[in-house]
């Protein structure tokens, strides 16, 4: 679509030049150039016809003009809007997975933590000896 209006746009843009320049002016213009100085240019659209055909064909390619800048300076600034939402949702869901891995860490130094204060605590127990146990004798007795 938008590439689409480009193209139309670059059109519009070169008729508005070629419909201005070929407008007579007080140094005559390119329509001089043409013929239209000696008066056979202006029996081509008619006698005066040019000059309101000329200034119709301005007035609509101008107002052409106008109409699509702003549709694609709003096309423009609606991709860049776009852009900057997945920005900031990229950002968030970073953000969103340090802290996860923070408090994971967190959660883990703390049952660390835990672990080493019950070994600490927990009573030594020392081994006693073993009661000795009567061998048999080889008597059988």
């Amino acid at each position: 679509m938008y590439t689409f209006i480009s193209i139309v746009y670059v059109f519009v843009c070169l008729f508005l030049i070629l419909v201005v320049l070929l407008q007579s002016g007080k140094g005559g213009g390119l329509g001089s150039a043409f013929g239209g100085g000696g008066g056979t240019g202006q029996q081509i659209f008619g006698g005066a016809g040019a000059g309101n055909l000329l200034t119709r064909l301005t007035a609509v390619f101008a107002f052409a003009f106008m109409a699509l800048s702003v549709w694609l300076a709003f096309l423009s600034s609606s991709g860049e809007q776009a852009l900057d939402r997945a920005v900031r949702e990229q950002t968030a869901v970073q953000e969103a997975a340090a802290e996860t891995e923070a408090e994971e860490a967190e959660a883990a130094a703390a049952e660390a933590e835990e672990a080493a204060a019950a070994e600490a605590e927990a009573p030594v127990e020392a081994e006693e000896p073993a009661e000795p146990t009567e061998a048999p004798t080889p008597d059988g007795e």
